[in-house]
């Protein structure tokens, strides 16, 4: 069994007003083996993506390797932009070691609701992942309900979105399609991603996860 521990700290500012929130980095995070490309933070594993279209969005010019220059671009834009990192997964123990969010056991949550309440600002969490088993919207209404909380529907379109309320403050949290490959052929199910498909046959996957983190990024 591994022993699976997420290795960054939440990073919030006090004027932080979006919170991505996903489960945990590759395994190989935890235990110090970066590849080549990766960056020692929040989402740095270079087949994750997701600083690759957040680049594209903002033409950022990021580095990807080890470095702490590509820490520090990363940690800059955030700051600047006003978002925050925080997973909801402490840890959790594994039969594999691999990044798979169903083959997560014994999970510990991290206590979300609680740093909401100490950053008063945040008004919205980016879920990286749905309500799958074990995603991060899926584990996020697990711990709402140690809160006696719930999500209210605002839309059910893809990327759904959803709102609640606490201490009289409205949140709203928007599950984007992950920048997992693994949801590529969800992706490739979606009438949207076809039609737009169809008009222009060079749009792929890629293209469809800056259009639609583009609004929220």
């Amino acid at each position: 069994m591994f022993k699976h521990k997420h290795p960054y700290p939440p990073f919030i500012q006090e004027n932080t007003t979006k919170l991505i929130v996903g489960t945990l980095p590759p395994p190989r995070f935890s235990l110090g083996s970066l590849l080549e490309k990766d960056v020692d933070f929040c989402y740095g594993s270079y087949y994750n993506s997701l600083w690759l279209y957040i680049d594209e969005i903002y033409n950022l010019n990021l580095r990807y390797d080890n470095t702490e220059e590509a820490v520090q671009q990363r940690k800059q834009f955030l700051t600047d932009r006003k978002i925050g990192v925080c997973d909801i997964v402490e840890s959790c123990e594994r039969d594999k070691i691999d990044a798979s969010d169903l083959g997560m056991k014994h999970i510990k949550l991290r206590d979300l609701i609680g740093y909401l309440k100490r950053y008063p600002k945040v008004n919205t969490i980016l879920f990286t992942g749905g309500n799958s088993k074990n995603g991060p919207e899926y584990l996020f209404r697990k711990h709402c309900r140690d809160y006696n909380m719930s999500l209210e529907v605002v839309s059910s379109e893809v990327p759904r979105i959803h709102r609640f309320y606490l201490e009289g403050r409205k949140i709203n949290t928007v599950s984007l399609t992950s920048a997992s490959g693994s949801a590529n052929r969800a992706i490739g199910s979606m009438p949207l991603y076809q039609q737009l498909k169809n008009n222009n046959p060079d749009f792929n996957t890629f293209d469809f996860r800056v259009m639609q983190y583009r609004e929220y990024f």
